[in-house]
């Protein structure tokens, strides 16, 4: 079995804590489902989460979703001029027979836009 990255984003509407809880919430079950994978299938998650949200940690949504076993940890996103606001990251490390060619990185949303290449 090999380790792949998954990556992922979404932008939120505002910033509140319910409200990433919902979001994020989407993009890790979206995650899940569009490359069959399980908690168990997890090795690890990094999350960031652009610097004008402050309602809550990203990582806090998958503990809720029961992935209680699996590292988490929490970044910043720079603070680029012109960049997309409100917007969490993801980056989940995973054990996947998939070749990477057939990985599907999940853009949910406005977020799309950030990569248009290879967003779902």
């Amino acid at each position: 079995m090999a380790v792949r990255a998954v990556r992922g984003a979404v932008q939120l509407e505002r910033d509140a804590a319910d409200h990433m809880s919902e979001q994020v919430g989407a993009l890790l079950t979206a995650v899940l489902k569009r490359n069959d994978l399980t908690a168990a299938d997890l090795i690890s998650i990094w999350f960031t989460a652009t610097p004008d949200l402050h309602s809550d940690f990203p990582a806090a949504v998958a503990r809720e979703l029961g992935l209680a076993d699996v590292p988490l940890i929490c970044a910043q996103e720079l603070d680029i001029h012109g960049a997309m606001p409100r917007v969490v990251r993801i980056l989940a490390h995973v054990e996947s027979d998939r070749p990477r060619s057939e990985i599907a990185h999940v853009y949910l949303g406005a977020a799309a836009a950030l990569r248009k290449d290879i967003a779902q």
